[in-house]
């Protein structure tokens, strides 16, 4: 599969991609890319150096003619977002991703890409690889974790950079030149409870939601996607409310960041209720197919017997659960004020386990405006502590606030234009987590853009990357390295 891979244009992006995907590098996993990443740095010659947090920085020095150029970083993050569909078998710690071409696009099989930010760590490395690529001296930064806490920014340290512009490699749209993003905190929610023996005359059921196309929990939590945890819980709800359903387990969701797109519940109810809860789950299975049936064709939910639980929730545990789910908000909090467009603060329900009296509910919450965010933290905060959960808020992470007098914003804008018959580039702020505003925090005078290729459904199996628009962005890059201007 990667054979036809490396034979796209431009093949040095292309080749250092499938290299690149060749290495297991899932988040908080990332030793083998970090080896990785430091053999191929010092194989070229270049000063080569891991940061006490586990960033990879690798320094080559300006093209002859460039000397005089403003030094630069171009930045990448090194993890990747694992998500496989549920019958494909993968194992992300061990396995390379396998990739294919259909038509315009690169896609995996079953799993997720790594295109975010693969192909931005890809260009990095094509072009400290190149000796014919003209460019000013360059600092590549390879951060690590971004995708579950950026600690690796957060853990990069102030002086170690010596660049005066920033590029980053991360964003997602190729007419799209980012100059802001939204911070992030992760809310938790946990609480334990007393389990019950199931009383006689029980039947077992196990209710499953699947076949939502998940994605990117900031880029796309304005576009209606089904949410399996909050489609859960109505199912639940109403089978409490109808037939006095009891809760077992549940298991829904995944990763903060990925809008969850399948759970599993295992549920108890008196056997008398049988054939109306089955033809009631039923109904509302097909209603909520109806209602999502334009951004959700292919959602199931499969109602079906199941061995009788041994154990179920406290009730009263139970009932402040499914209504605490019920009020928490989930997508699109506030829409920005200021930016036409642009989400400024939202929230997923990305993960809720119950089992063996253990209850934890995750979410990520994101706003470009902290005060918003914290207002939204604290609107979840307390929904969950009503119920008797303890609620932690962690991984916070600041915004990207817009510089629109940015001097590399001003090289890139003409740029995009002359090399785009005129095109105006889409100057933006973006609803997700990029890296930049926590660098900023320790290189506050650093100017600092970002920019990328076309990938859809990052962070999702379907995740893809356009070929066509590769080569487009491309071209970019070398544009922005030949005319970065003199120090």
């Amino acid at each position: 599969m990667s054979s036809e891979i490396r034979a796209l244009e431009p093949k040095e992006l292309w080749n250092k991609f499938a290299d690149l995907n060749a290495v297991p590098r899932p988040s908080k996993k990332e030793e083998r890319v970090i080896q990785f990443m430091k053999d191929f740095g010092k194989h070229l010659g270049l000063e080569t150096i891991e940061d006490e947090v586990g960033n990879v920085i690798i320094r080559k020095p300006a093209s002859k003619g460039m000397e005089d150029r403003k030094p630069i970083v171009m930045q990448s993050h090194l993890d990747m977002v694992h998500q496989k569909n549920n019958d494909t078998v993968f194992n992300f710690d061990e396995q390379g991703i396998e990739m294919f071409v259909e038509g315009d696009w690169v896609k995996a099989n079953g799993t997720t890409l790594g295109a975010d930010n693969g192909l931005g760590v890809a260009t990095i490395m094509a072009i400290l690889e190149s000796e014919t690529i003209a460019h000013p001296a360059l600092e590549a930064l390879f951060t690590i974790d971004e995708e579950t806490g950026m600690t690796g920014a957060k853990g990069l340290k102030g002086g170690l950079l010596n660049g005066d512009i920033l590029l980053n490699l991360d964003t997602e749209e190729d007419d799209e030149i980012g100059v802001g993003c939204a911070g992030g905190v992760d809310v938790t929610a946990t609480r334990e409870y007393k389990e019950e023996e199931t009383p006689e005359f029980k039947l077992g059921y196990t209710i499953t939601v699947k076949g939502l196309q998940g994605g990117h929990s900031g880029m796309q939590i304005h576009e209606g996607l089904g949410n399996a945890n909050k489609l859960m819980n109505r199912l639940l709800f109403d089978g409490f409310e109808n037939f006095g359903l009891r809760i077992s387990e549940i298991d829904g969701g995944s990763l903060r960041n990925a809008i969850p797109r399948e759970s599993n519940a295992i549920v108890a109810i008196d056997a008398v209720h049988e054939a109306a809860f089955e033809a009631e789950m039923k109904d509302l299975g097909d209603s909520l197919k109806t209602e999502f049936k334009t951004m959700e064709p292919d959602l199931e939910i499969v109602v079906s017997k199941t061995e009788t639980p041994e154990k179920i929730m406290d009730l009263g545990v139970q009932e402040g659960l499914t209504r605490a789910l019920y009020a928490a908000w989930n997508g699109v909090y506030r829409m920005s004020p200021d930016i036409e467009g642009l989400v400024e603060t939202s929230n997923n329900i990305a993960r809720v386990i119950v089992k063996d009296g253990h209850i934890k509910i995750g979410c990520l919450t994101r706003s470009s405006v902290e005060s918003t965010k914290l207002d939204l933290a604290n609107t979840l905060r307390s929904v969950f502590e009503l119920t008797g959960c303890e609620v932690e808020f962690s991984g916070d992470y600041p915004g990207w606030a817009p510089n629109m007098d940015s001097d590399i914003l001003k090289l890139m804008v003409p740029i995009y234009e002359r090399l785009n018959n005129g095109e105006k580039p889409h100057v933006a702020a973006c609803h997700a987590g990029l890296e930049c505003g926590i660098l900023g925090t320790n290189y506050p005078n650093m100017d600092m853009i970002s920019f990328g290729p076309n990938i859809k459904g990052a962070h999702s199996p379907d995740e893809r990357a356009q070929i066509s628009s590769a080569q487009k962005y491309w071209k970019f890059v070398l544009e922005i390295l030949k005319n970065i201007p003199k120090a």
